[in-house]
């Protein structure tokens, strides 16, 4: 009985599937699913005619594919939901740290910005700045260590 019903209505359901959802695979998906639910509701499927046994798995295949669908657009508004969050607290984040970074001395934040922002070695920065390479190192350093301690606290 299964097998007669699963022959007869396999590839009309496929072929529908692929119709209203543009996809083969998940046309192929929702059969097998529809199949299962039927095997779940055998009582109810084997009591039916040939003709509303045809009907009942139409039915169950659009509303799995309906179920399928409203998970999608629930997904998609739930993961732009986070996007969305996750932007403002980088904005947030950014402004922080840009308020932390404007508290060390002109001089200080003038390094550490052509150092980690522009890419220049302490070598580098010393001659632009007629400082000695050992002074710009231990600048930066005070500088990383400040800055760690009020972005973190």
């Amino acid at each position: 009985m299964w097998e007669e019903l699963y022959e007869d209505h396999y590839q009309e359901l496929v072929a529908y599937g692929t119709r209203i959802s543009a996809s083969k695979e998940l046309a192929e998906d929702l059969t097998q699913e529809t199949f299962v639910k039927a095997l779940m509701h055998a009582d109810t499927v084997m009591d039916l005619s040939p003709c509303k046994q045809r009907a009942w798995l139409y039915r169950t295949f659009k509303n799995l594919f309906l179920d399928r669908c409203r998970r999608a657009a629930l997904e998609n508004a739930y993961t732009q939901n986070l996007q969305a969050e996750y932007a403002e607290d980088r904005g947030m984040q950014e402004v922080e740290n840009a308020m932390v970074l404007q508290s060390i001395s002109p001089q200080d934040r003038a390094m550490f910005q052509l150092r980690y922002f522009d890419g220049y070695s302490a070598e580098e920065i010393a001659q632009m700045m007629n400082l000695p390479p050992g002074t710009v190192r231990s600048k930066l350093s005070r500088c990383r260590k400040y800055l760690k301690q009020n972005l973190e606290g």
